[in-house]
């Protein structure tokens, strides 16, 4: 199983070179492919503030690319949220990160992020994370 992150979710579907090689060999090899309920959230707010811009309306653009990835949406439980409240560590506080971070902990896979206070937070043993730009 592996979690995606916003971004990483946007390259994928984008089909960019911004996601790395080595990142989706990882996507593409694993045939349980999850995203937390929160990409939606923050996919509608960059749409929102523009600051990024999509083929289609979000609900359309999401639809497609969960369908055509096999992306699982993984809702946001208590366990989640309590996790997220509590995590040790230098980590930051942006809240959706940090439901990011304990929704991988929860599942037991790793994330696949952009998010460089993530991926340290990662390297500290926190969690298992793939760079998305590898």
């Amino acid at each position: 199983m592996i979690l995606l992150d916003t971004h990483a979710l946007i390259w994928l579907a984008a089909g960019t070179s911004d996601l790395g090689s080595k990142a989706l060999r990882a996507i593409e090899e694993q045939p349980e492919r999850r995203m937390s309920a929160m990409v939606a959230w923050e996919l509608a707010m960059l749409v929102d503030k523009r600051r990024i811009a999509l083929e289609s309306p979000l609900d359309i653009w999401l639809d497609q690319a969960m369908r055509g990835f096999g992306i699982v949406e993984v809702p946001v439980t208590g366990a989640i949220g309590r996790d997220a409240g509590g995590l040790q560590g230098n980590i930051h506080g942006d809240p959706c990160d940090r439901i990011m971070v304990a929704t991988a902990r929860a599942l037991g896979c790793p994330l696949v992020t952009s998010d460089r206070a993530i991926l340290r937070y990662a390297a500290n043993g926190h969690l298992k994370a793939i760079d998305a730009r590898r």
